[in-house]
């Protein structure tokens, strides 16, 4: 009685709506005229970056970030760490933009929106009119394209990158022709480029093609072999790295596997559950909507397009797949890594439909999602800047641009020219490269950067720079070390605290180890002047 009095409810708030209604039926009777999805696109873009700035405003970039802009100062067909790129889209991005919060965070909102894009060019093939809004709406309503979207590195890259290597392999496996063909095959070779994880999707595009009913006119035209030899092409300059430098990023994916069985079972426990919480928002809204129709699901998906069976292949293999190679090869799983695979689960529950579904759930999910953004951003946002100001961050996000401008003022007081180099803690140091004005180059080598090994020589001797937090013994001890290199080094221990606009927050003690670039026969010890907490240290080479 409930599901059919909120059905007529639905078909009368069609046939007459409220008032506050109607702006937004204009809006969904736009979609097919080309502008509502994206003016939609842009809503999203714009509120979900104004919630990452008010939400940091007190504290700097999470050091994924830093790292990724890092790895991209360098134009490399690879690095021992990850595949290059989600570094050459921070450098193509940072050569239009400036180098600031704002960009990047900007950057990972239009990377979920690039994404979003995509999935909308899915959908259309199989729905028209305000189906394609509510789509994107429960995605909208799951915490990938936005919470977890802001840490632009290798996971989520993959946020734009596998809907779009998915669009082209259906519209390859459609059509047939050498143009989607090839786009398959490149997509899929820069979704590995993003991230080896990918590999579960491109596995998936061969099972969902071995499984699909059109396999042989599929297998008998030239468009898997297209597909294939465009793949290998885009990837080869990146194959051809490996091999030249030991497929040192292989070595780094192995770091995740050699874990016992009970471990690797609990992990895919998590991996299962924490899909199922992404979920759960978008789940709950879809029942709402479907009501007593979910009773049709199986029927609708036996009769369901060929493209929609092909789609759902591609979605069980890139849950399934991962789950079998995390219990062979003993592999951490979590469930972050499949976020970006989760767009075709909205695309099937909502284009398998052989019902009409009204207006009146897609105006409530679009109120939904736009008050959960609304409310994010004017009300958790402040709320979070004013408790991180106050408690601070793990990583010590708070203190990355005092710690880098610091050190920099430091560096100029001694030294000459622009600060060349800087390591130490990581997160500083990647901190150091990005906010300081010199922009100083990452020295370690991130084949090296989870082991303590000490600079060349030469590297010191050019001008060089470390941060290591006051509590951080290890790096504190590779610091006496490094500095131990050189006859002359400045040694600094200064505190930083968080300030949320004029309010004083947490504060943290910050070592510095400056290097100059001088010939040590032609230097006296440095003048600190008057430099609160500088410790001068002329160490023997060792």
């Amino acid at each position: 009685m409930f599901d059919f009095t909120f059905s007529e409810l639905a078909k009368r708030s069609d046939q007459n709506p409220a008032p506050w209604r109607r702006p937004l039926i204009k809006w969904l009777n736009g979609v097919e005229s080309g502008w509502a999805i994206p003016l939609m696109l842009l809503c999203f873009v714009t509120i979900w970056t104004a919630y990452l700035v008010v939400a940091y405003i007190g504290s700097d970039l999470h050091p994924d970030v830093l790292e990724t802009w890092t790895l991209g100062r360098r134009f490399e067909w690879g690095n021992p760490k990850h595949p290059p790129l989600m570094g050459w889209v921070a450098r193509a991005w940072t050569t239009v933009f400036p180098v600031s919060d704002w960009t990047m965070q900007l950057m990972a909102m239009v990377n979920a929106a690039v994404g979003l894009w995509a999935v909308d060019l899915i959908s259309r093939q199989f729905v028209t009119g305000h189906k394609r809004v509510l789509v994107l709406l429960l995605l909208m309503l799951t915490p990938a394209y936005q919470f977890h979207a802001q840490r632009f590195n290798a996971n989520n890259v993959l946020l734009s990158l596998w809907p779009w290597a998915t669009y082209c392999f259906l519209r390859s496996v459609q059509t047939r022709t050498v143009i989607w063909a090839a786009a398959a095959g490149f997509t899929a070779a820069l979704a590995m480029l993003g991230k080896y994880y990918s590999i579960f999707l491109v596995a998936a595009f061969c099972i969902a093609a071995i499984a699909n009913s059109s396999r042989r006119a599929y297998f008998s035209s030239a468009a898997p072999y297209v597909s294939i030899a465009a793949g290998s092409l885009a990837l080869a300059p990146h194959v051809y790295w490996l091999a030249n430098n030991g497929a040192a990023t292989f070595d780094h994916a192995m770091t995740h596997t050699g874990f016992d069985l009970v471990t690797v079972l609990f992990d895919v426990l998590n991996f299962l559950a924490g899909l199922a919480a992404a979920l759960s928002v978008a789940a709950i809204t879809w029942l709402m909507i479907a009501g007593r129709r979910l009773d049709r699901v199986a029927g609708d998906f036996k009769a369901a397009d060929p493209g929609l069976k092909l789609l759902l292949s591609v979605l069980v293999a890139t849950i399934v797949l991962p789950i079998l190679t995390s219990l062979t090869l003993r592999t951490d799983l979590p469930s972050l890594w499949a976020l970006p695979g989760i767009f075709p689960l909205a695309v099937l529950v909502v284009c398998t439909t052989s019902y009409p579904i009204e207006q009146f759930y897609t105006v409530n999910a679009t109120v939904l999602a736009a008050g959960i953004a609304v409310v994010a951003t004017t009300v958790a946002a402040p709320i979070h800047a004013v408790y991180r100001n106050h408690y601070g961050y793990e990583e010590g996000r708070n203190f990355y641009r005092q710690a880098a401008l610091e050190l920099t003022r430091q560096w100029h007081e001694v030294g000459d020219g622009p600060l060349p180099r800087v390591s130490g803690d990581d997160s500083l140091a990647f901190a150091a490269a990005f906010y300081s004005p010199d922009h100083p180059f990452y020295s370690r080598p991130f084949a090296y950067q989870y082991t303590w090994k000490v600079p060349r020589k030469t590297t010191i001797e050019r001008g060089w720079a470390a941060l290591c937090f006051a509590d951080q013994i290890d790096c504190l001890d590779w610091m006496a070390v490094a500095g131990a290199r050189s006859e002359y080094s400045v040694r600094h221990e200064f505190t930083v605290q968080a300030n949320l606009l004029g309010i004083p927050g947490i504060s943290r003690s910050v070592v510095s180890l400056i290097v100059p670039a001088r010939e040590p026969s032609r230097v006296d010890a440095p003048d600190c002047g008057d430099a609160p907490n500088a410790d001068i240290a002329r160490l023997g080479k060792t």
